[in-house]
């Protein structure tokens, strides 16, 4: 720990730079249950009044800095309150040295979950087309392991789950939620639906369909999720037609549409729910 004096005397950037990193890994050690309350705690509350005192941060993070501070000078055996406070610190502090909070800085579990806790829905599955982006892979494995989707299958072009911002956005859920990755098949262009689920009911979460408040969801299908550019298919769009159908979510705002990884999420959200009450 640097002694509080030779850290007021950095010049401001570097001062908050070493800050940040020691909150950064207090957070881990309070996280990891390594932290020595009583010796850390006193450090940081000291280091933590030395930016109380510091007249550039704007008037909401100094608001946010005092009522952290107040927290750890009255809260000393509230781990989760500790915990929000230094998280609190150490954002503020990435904003102040011109970092874009980005999900690598989030502490948070990853991995090591276990694979028998899964209850997935016999026959719920999802094809995920043309997915570009790695975070949204890794979002959209989070929302099916936690809505009970059964497999993944992944087009050739989709973005790979092992991709590490994928994996640190899936949060461990590429490791326990079996997933493939599927073959097109073409004598040409254009590429054709994989005949892999071409013989199982199929619909496509697309603008232009069946309210999601009245569709009617299956117990065992594969839910087609099309490209963040692009949407399904044309191939695709055949095949859920020919089947299922398409589900759409109605939006109420000038944008009129969502991220793909949000819509996923609610789209599975009602399936669950209806595989629940089935």
């Amino acid at each position: 720990m640097i002694p509080l004096h030779k850290l007021a005397q950095l010049p401001r950037p570097q001062r908050l730079r070493k800050i940040a990193k020691t909150f950064a890994g207090a957070e881990l050690r309070l996280f990891a249950g390594n932290f020595v309350v009583n010796k850390e705690l006193a450090y940081l509350t000291d280091t933590l009044q030395l930016l109380t005192g510091d007249d550039a941060f704007p008037s909401a993070a100094r608001q946010s800095l005092s009522a952290a501070l107040i927290c750890l000078q009255t809260a000393p055996d509230d781990a989760a309150s500790i915990r929000r406070a230094i998280n609190t610190v150490r954002h503020i502090l990435l904003t102040a040295t011109g970092r874009q909070t980005a999900d690598w800085d989030f502490i948070d579990a990853g991995g090591d979950l276990d694979p028998l806790k899964r209850r997935p829905f016999p026959g719920m599955r999802v094809y995920l087309e043309d997915i570009r982006s790695p975070f949204n892979v890794g979002a959209m494995f989070r929302a099916a392991e936690s809505f009970g989707v059964e497999k993944l299958y992944l087009s050739p072009l989709c973005a790979d789950p092992n991709h590490p911002r994928a994996k640190r956005t899936a949060m461990g859920c590429t490791d326990i939620l079996p997933w493939e990755r599927l073959a097109v098949e073409s004598t040409g262009l254009p590429l054709q639906f994989p005949q892999a689920l071409s013989t199982t009911p199929v619909f496509a979460l697309e603008t232009g369909g069946i309210n999601i408040a009245r569709f009617p969801f299956p117990k065992q299908a594969v839910m087609i999720v099309g490209s963040e550019e692009l949407g399904v298919s044309p191939q695709a769009l055949v095949a859920a037609d020919a089947s299922l159908g398409r589900l759409s979510i109605p939006t109420y705002g000038a944008k009129g549409s969502l991220n793909a990884s949000v819509a996923f999420g609610i789209a599975l959200q009602a399936w669950a729910a209806a595989c629940t009450e089935a």
